[in-house]
């Protein structure tokens, strides 16, 4: 009878599903590349904040929490409170899928869905909004400003122990989509107190307020969980090394590439870190590079994994180096950030 080695039949059980799927998959893709896997990302970001604010006494159990959300923040922030006690209202952007939405209810929240845009700019405002009426209705609601409150940027100390006692030691750079700043920013500060030379490379795509790309258009972007159009107080500008400017078509070949490659199923931000992150791997062979893969592929099927005979070959693709915000262009560019500060 062929014994089964006791590591393969342990395993932990939780008391909260939350517990199961915040914690990544690594995944090795090449000789210094490491991809950190996740159903939802935000998972930390909204676990760390509502349990900060329920500590301090912001939050009391049984209050309603809302905020606007893109889509992966309102599933985990549902999540969290459906853990902690709490009831939640969604204020989601037009690319919220039937899938999230229906989980979201399922899950007890109130959902606000904004109407189709003719620009995700209008789309973001029209939340925001949305959200000040709703707290000028209802004064007791505590509003989490996932944007701009820095108690987001709590729970990924967690992951970065993660990191630490996962990845070798040696030369690290975390890659990353910027979003709303606080789960790359959140990663690398605490990954720094270790190791103050841990680089951060930020993914931004074109029409992006976040590092200076608003002049740009990407007729196909899906600017959501990866750029802004209204600037967030949550991203930390000094914290990035080296920023790419990736536009739709370039993301999607790193997402079908990756899937292709590696048989993983991962979304539109993880598909352009990859991109950029192979790139730089090649080029700096002694470093580490994570790349932040920061929710599945599912929301993407029929924009981008449908499509995929007509996805590029990340092969061929290669950034455009420039020196300036304003020497930018699209498809691609790639330019040194060195933690300076932005306007």
């Amino acid at each position: 009878m062929t014994r089964v080695p006791e590591a393969m039949v342990a395993a932990a059980v939780h008391e909260h599903i939350t517990d199961a799927i915040k914690d990544p998959s690594l995944i090795r893709l090449g000789p210094n590349l490491v991809l950190a896997r996740f159903e939802t990302m935000k998972v930390y970001a909204a676990l760390g904040a509502v349990r900060s604010l329920l500590d301090s006494g912001i939050v009391r159990p049984g209050q309603t929490l809302i905020d606007s959300s893109s889509g992966i923040y309102a599933l985990a922030l549902a999540m969290a409170c459906h853990r902690y006690g709490l009831h939640c209202h969604i204020v989601a952007s037009t690319t919220v899928d039937a899938t999230i939405r229906a989980q979201l209810e399922v899950l007890g929240a109130t959902v606000d869905q904004m109407p189709p845009s003719a620009s995700l700019q209008l789309d973001q405002e029209r939340r925001v909004g949305r959200v000040r009426a709703l707290l000028a209705e209802r004064p007791d609601v505590h509003w989490m400003r996932q944007y701009h409150d820095e108690v987001h940027y709590a729970g990924y100390a967690e992951l970065a122990e993660i990191a630490a006692r996962s990845l070798p030691t040696g030369a690290l750079t975390v890659v990353g989509a910027v979003g709303t700043g606080a789960s790359t920013g959140g990663l690398v500060e605490s990954l720094r107190q270790r190791d103050p030379d841990v680089r951060l490379t930020g993914i931004q795509p074109f029409g992006s307020v976040t590092f200076g790309s608003e002049r740009l258009s990407d007729p196909e972007a899906i600017i959501a969980g990866i750029g802004s159009s209204i600037p967030f107080g949550n991203v930390r500008h000094t914290l990035y090394d080296r920023l790419h400017w990736v536009d739709f078509r370039y993301a999607m070949a790193g997402a079908v590439g990756l899937l292709r490659e590696h048989a993983v199923f991962a979304g539109l931000s993880t598909g352009a870190a990859y991109l950029a992150a192979r790139w730089e791997a090649r080029a700096e062979p002694e470093r580490t590079f994570l790349v932040i893969g920061a929710d599945t592929g599912h929301r993407y099927v029929d924009k981008v994994f449908s499509r995929h005979q007509d996805a590029l070959d990340p092969e061929l693709l290669f950034p455009v180096e420039v020196g300036s915000l304003a020497e930018l262009s699209l498809p691609w560019s790639t330019m040194d950030w060195a933690r300076r500060a932005y306007r």
